[in-house]
C-alpha cells in the first residue's frame, strides 16, 4: 500500500490538472467568441428596436396632430394616412427580419471565428461555407447602404418638428411678446408636401401654434422621432461593424483555403 502522503500528493496533482484543463477549456471557448459580431448584434437589436418602436408611435402621433390642427377634412390627408399605415406595417417586417438576420450573422461569426482560429484542430472549411460567408458580406453591404438611406429619411420628420418647435420658441420669447407680432408668426405644413395645398386650415399661427407645441402629442412625437433617428444611426454603425467582421473573416478563409498560402492577418 502507498503511504498516505503519496496518495494525498497524487490527488492534489490530479485536482490541479483538472483545474488547469478546465481553465484551458474556458480560455479556448472564450477565444472562439466573435466579440465584434456580438457587439454588433447587441447594437443592431437595440437600434432596430428603438427605430421601430419609437417610429411606430411617433407616426401615430403625427397623424393625430395633423387631423386635429392642420387638416380637419379626412379626405385631404387620406393618402398620407395610407402611406403612414403602410410604413407601420413595414416597421413590423423590418423588426422581424433583423431579429432573424442578427442571429444568423452571430452564428456565422461563431463559425468563421472558430475556423479562422483553428479551434477545432486541423483547419477545415468547405467551398460552400466560403460561398455563404461571401453572400453575407454582400448582403450586409447592401443592407448598410439601405440603412444609410433610412437614417437620412428618419431625419426629415426631426427637421420638420424642430422647425415647428423653434417657431414656438420665437413666439414665446419676450422680444416677440413686447412687439405684439406673435400672431403674425405661422407654420404652414403644406409647404413640406405632406398634405395638399387645398387642405384647411393647413397652417397655425400665434397662440394656436403655441398651444400645439404644448400638447403631449407634439412633445412625444418630436422626441420619439429623435430617438428613432438615433436608433437608425445605431443600426448603421452595427452594420458597419458586421461588414468589417464578415469581410475580414471571409478574406482569411479565402487565403487559408489555398494550399500554397500561409499568410495570416
Amino acid at each position: 500500500m502507498k503511504p498516505a502522503m503519496e496518495t494525498a500528493t497524487e490527488e492534489n496533482t490530479e485536482q490541479s490538472q483538472e483545474k488547469k484543463g478546465c481553465f484551458e477549456c474556458c480560455i479556448k471557448c472564450l477565444g472562439g467568441v466573435p466579440y465584434a459580431s456580438l457587439v454588433a448584434t447587441i447594437l443592431c437589436f437595440s437600434g432596430v428596436a428603438l427605430f421601430c418602436g419609437c417610429g411606430h408611435v411617433a407616426l401615430a402621433g403625427t397623424i393625430s396632430i395633423l387631423e386635429q390642427h392642420f387638416s380637419t377634412n379626412a379626405s385631404d390627408h387620406a393618402l398620407l394616412s395610407e402611406v403612414i399605415q403602410l410604413m407601420q406595417y413595414v416597421i413590423y417586417g423590418i423588426a422581424s427580419f433583423f431579429f432573424l438576420y442578427g442571429i444568423i450573422l452571430l452564428a456565422e461569426g461563431f463559425y468563421t471565428t472558430s475556423a479562422v482560429k483553428e479551434l477545432h484542430g486541423e483547419f477545415k472549411t468547405t467551398a460552400c461555407g466560403r460561398c455563404i460567408s461571401g453572400m453575407f458580406v454582400f448582403l450586409t453591404y447592401v443592407l448598410g447602404l439601405a440603412w444609410l438611406g433610412v437614417f437620412g429619411f428618419s431625419a426629415v420628420p426631426v427637421f420638420m418638428f424642430y422647425n415647428i418647435w423653434s417657431t414656438c420658441e420665437v413666439i414665446k420669447s419676450p422680444q416677440t411678446n413686447s412687439t405684439a407680432t406673435g400672431s403674425q408668426i405661422c407654420v404652414d405644413i403644406r409647404q413640406y408636401g405632406i398634405i395638399p395645398w387645398n387642405a384647411l386650415p393647413g397652417r397655425a399661427c400665434g397662440s394656436t401654434l403655441e398651444s400645439i407645441c404644448n400638447t403631449n402629442e407634439f412633445y412625444m412625437s418630436y422626441h420619439l422621432f429623435i430617438v428613432a433617428c438615433a436608433g437608425a444611426g445605431a443600426t448603421v454603425i452595427a452594420l458597419l461593424i458586421y461588414m468589417m467582421a464578415t469581410t475580414y473573416n471571409y478574406a482569411v478563409l479565402k487565403f487559408k483555403s489555398r494550399e500554397d498560402c500561409c499568410t495570416k492577418f
